[in-house]
């Protein structure tokens, strides 16, 4: 069966149309047909207004219109669309699903923190080798939010989504070029805040590994490897220590907007938010490093998150 899941985020929206298939042991697997990003930044402003700016609905209604002519091009026969953080928060999100489902003919699902988190570990889960009773710790590292998902073989333990993100930290705190020492401490508080309300549901120190999600934890290891383009083959499943990934993140935190422009990997529309991500994945992973009592020393880059969660739950009959 031919699927398509869309991801609409903070930041970006994502489709995927992809040919399901069933592996050996069950369960279903994804062979990609089609994958595409546009960074429309529906979340502008919405930390502050609490709602989606005209401009920012214009940028995603057109994307939508080109997504729905691809969907119908490739012959997707279940599409579902889900919509996260910014949509969460925004209090003209009827005008918001109102267009998506006149553009696409599905009704657009706006997600709590704790869907959001089980999709992406699905996503996530779905490529990884997990073993029961050896915890894996998946962070979906957004615009606007990041979830939390510790999980094994047999599912999903303990989830918690909290309004960090990209996006909403650079707009709240990161407003110099590059940030001041003190942006950087003021939104290093509010990611321990954070953080701090994820460990009253999500024992983190039991975390064997940690596996990170989306454009932020990407971009940061296409950084720390050193790659001459963007290549999501050489940046999925890449294992690289905690200290290299700090350095990354330090550096990018660090660089004014025109020498990360200049990066080779990096998409325009995350130019002016990846420091703010740096910071929230360093500080993560830091975190999390001193729960396990140095146990973690590395972490995983996965290209496989949100998007592929929300395909593969196109099988359960949920959407049109």
């Amino acid at each position: 069966m031919r699927v398509a899941g869309i991801d609409c985020g903070t930041n970006s929206i994502r489709l995927l149309v992809a040919d399901t298939d069933t592996r050996a042991g069950g369960g279903a697997a994804l062979k990609d047909v089609h994958r595409e990003m546009r960074i429309v930044r529906l979340g502008q402003g919405v930390d502050a207004t609490g709602m989606l700016a005209p401009e920012a609905l214009e940028r995603t209604f057109a994307a939508v219109d080109e997504y729905a002519a691809t969907i119908r091009s490739l012959g997707a026969e279940r599409v579902r669309f889900v919509a996260t953080s910014a949509t969460r928060d925004a209090g003209n999100r009827d005008e918001f699903t109102e267009g998506i489902e006149a553009r696409l003919g599905v009704e657009p699902e706006v997600v709590t923190g704790i869907e959001e988190a089980s999709l992406s570990f699905a996503g996530a889960a779905s490529v990884l080798p997990l073993e029961p009773g050896r915890p894996v710790l998946v962070v979906d590292l957004g615009g606007g939010s990041t979830e939390f998902v510790l999980g094994d073989a047999d599912g999903v333990m303990a989830a918690r989504s909290v309004d960090i993100g990209c996006v909403r930290l650079t707009e709240r705190h990161l407003r110099s070029d590059p940030p001041t020492a003190a942006q950087i401490a003021a939104a290093e508080h509010d990611v321990d805040a954070a953080i701090d309300a994820v460990l009253a549901e999500v024992p983190l120190g039991r975390a064997t590994a940690v596996v990170g999600v989306a454009g932020t934890v990407t971009t940061v290891t296409a950084h720390a490897l050193a790659l001459p383009e963007y290549d999501p083959a050489l940046i999925h499943a890449t294992e690289l220590p905690l200290d290299v990934v700090d350095a990354a993140c330090a550096s990018l935190l660090s660089l004014t907007h025109a020498e990360r422009a200049a990066l080779p990997y990096m998409h325009p529309g995350r130019v002016d938010v990846i420091g703010a991500g740096a910071l929230v994945w360093r500080r993560i992973l830091a975190r999390v490093a001193d729960l396990t009592g140095g146990g973690l020393r590395t972490a995983v880059t996965s290209e496989h998150d949100i998007l592929d969660g929300i395909a593969l739950s196109t099988l359960a009959g949920r959407p049109r």
